[in-house]
């Protein structure tokens, strides 16, 4: 179940704590599980601090706690409150937007180079990927792994959310995929052009927040071809 930490403070120096936040998401980039955060203040009283930290589960947000940079920041910021902060713990039994923030995290971890371990913290260990590029579904987290590694080898690449719908426990990605031909991809020999590709995914969610299946609809030919694989 995908779960929230809400964690109220007091504290003169916002600015300080906004900075030590930005610090926090660059210092844990690539390992952090958290999926949003938000720090906002109380309009009747300007030294109330609320951040609101989401994650993909509750399991996910102790692996995410543990982690040294985090701990190092957490006492650097109980040093800026007036007194101990309070801690909150949800479990969110909906929230629609926290699903397009975990599609969206899902295509970066394709692209960053993080660790593909990760991606178990988003997507559900038996997940059912339909490709019709592919002669065979990709069943399982491995697959998905083996899938990813070969785009990786083949390419350094990155995707752009050109555009997002959420209906329920779906969410429709449109994205844009650029990326430099360095390595060899379905038996073409690396070429170093830059290309570029467009595509849709649907992703389905269960009530703890991991995507369970997706569905893609992607200009292969239109890829290949720029390749010089195909005749235009």
């Amino acid at each position: 179940m995908t779960f929230v930490q809400i964690i109220d403070c007091r504290t003169s120096r916002v600015e300080e704590l906004n900075r030590l936040m930005d610090r926090w998401v660059e210092e844990t980039r690539g390992k952090r599980t958290a999926t949003h955060s938000i720090v906002g203040t109380d309009r009747s009283d300007a030294s109330h601090v609320v951040e609101i930290v989401e994650f993909p589960s509750y399991d996910v947000a102790m692996r995410n706690s543990q982690l040294p940079e985090t701990d190092r920041i957490f006492r650097e910021m109980v040093a800026l409150c007036d007194e101990m902060p309070t801690f909150t713990d949800l479990d969110v039994v909906r929230d629609e937007a926290l699903y397009k923030a975990s599609a969206r995290q899902l295509f970066e971890r394709f692209a960053d180079g993080s660790d593909l371990a990760l991606l178990d913290a988003l997507l559900a260990e038996g997940y059912h990927d339909h490709d019709p590029t592919n002669p065979q579904d990709a069943i399982g987290l491995d697959a998905v792994r083996r899938e990813v590694e070969e785009w990786r080898r083949g390419f350094d690449f990155g995707f752009a959310v050109d555009d997002q719908l959420a209906d329920g426990d779906r969410v429709c990605t449109r994205w844009t995929w650029r990326g430099s031909h360095v390595g060899d991809f379905m038996g073409l020999q690396p070429t170093g052009m830059e290309v570029t590709m467009t595509g849709t995914t649907v992703h389905r969610f269960r009530d703890d927040g991991k995507i369970v299946e997706g569905w893609w609809q992607y200009d292969l030919l239109g890829l290949m071809n720029q390749l010089g694989a195909v005749e235009p």
